[in-house]
């Protein structure tokens, strides 16, 4: 009974996706590889958007027009404006809105994030309670930290910020307009209007140096 009851919910499941993809297809949506696209009741699509294989929609996830969503990435509880590029392999987690040309690439997670107009998070970044303003690039490796064990705490980024990569930004904090964080730094502290904040040790170098010669296991 209980094998039978699991058969039944998983074909019930097989069908209802395949009701909402080929209603998706009708509408417009290029769906590329349908049968490996998930999607939910809710999912809402604007016109001319494109999902590549492998793309999972859960509850409460809207795409604006002109968007393209590339493949293994995860997008629930978020809002996706007019020509965006997602993916592949993001996650987008509830409380993300993207808007209008903004970008958000391989390997990076947004949850509670609001990344503004031609905003890029391009690769390798975790981007959470954050909110982003215009024209602002954050680099490769790129986190907020935005737990410290018991509350979370909010970061703002605001319009054409340059963040280097391997940087992480430690919240409560912004981040003002223009200003530049050099790569690999950890940002603690408020960075005024077009600043440069780094925080960076000094690298040694001792010259001719030889590695001492240690003695193999007998």
């Amino acid at each position: 009974m209980n094998t039978n009851n699991k058969l039944n919910k998983a074909n019930s499941y097989r069908l209802s996706q395949e009701h909402l993809r080929n209603k998706a297809l009708k509408n417009g949506v290029n769906l590329i590889a349908p049968e490996t696209i998930f999607l939910s009741k809710d999912t809402s699509f604007g016109k001319n958007v494109t999902v590549e294989p492998y793309v999972v929609f859960g509850p409460k996830v809207k795409i604006g027009d002109n968007s393209y969503i590339k493949s293994f990435t995860h997008i629930e509880g978020s809002k996706i404006e007019k020509n965006v590029v997602v993916g592949p392999y993001s996650r987008l987690r509830p409380g993300t809105i993207l808007k209008n040309n903004s970008k958000v690439g391989n390997f990076v997670e947004t949850k509670k994030a609001n990344i503004n107009i031609n905003s890029k998070v391009n690769h390798l970044s975790y981007i959470g309670d954050t909110s982003i303003g215009k024209n602002s690039n954050i680099g490769a490796g790129t986190i907020t930290c935005n737990y410290d064990g018991f509350k979370k705490s909010k970061t703002k980024i605001s319009d054409n910020v340059f963040v280097g990569s391997n940087s992480s930004i430690v919240a409560p904090v912004k981040l003002d307009s223009g200003s530049i964080i050099g790569a690999g730094s950890v940002i603690t502290k408020n960075v005024k209007k077009k600043s440069l904040a780094l925080t960076r040790s000094s690298q040694i170098e001792v010259k001719n140096y030889k590695r001492s010669k240690r003695k193999g296991k007998k």
